[in-house]
């Protein structure tokens, strides 16, 4: 599979587990420097991969970091592939 299709495939994929781990992340560590952070362990769970009856906190961060690891080789690969045009100075 060509790196740009791979790409294009998962980058939709990705782009909901990885939302909801930073906003989830990033407001649990604001509620707990507030003092708050008893409060906002659903935060934790739902950071985790613990969606209700669907538990995936054992693989939900593999896949994560598999997924965005995917992406960052590929997109640096796609990026390191194109060379500069040239512009003529005339």
């Amino acid at each position: 599979m060509h790196l740009r299709k791979l790409h294009a495939t998962l980058a939709p994929v990705m782009v909901m587990p990885l939302l909801v781990t930073l906003v989830t992340g990033s407001l649990f560590q604001i509620a707990a420097a507030a003092g708050l952070g008893d409060d906002y362990l659903w935060l934790l769970e739902l950071h985790r991969g613990k969606f209700g009856r669907l538990n995936l906190e054992l693989v939900y961060p593999f896949l994560n970091a598999f997924g965005l690891l995917t992406l960052a080789v590929t997109g640096l690969a796609m990026w390191w592939r194109t060379k500069p045009r040239r512009t003529s100075s005339r």
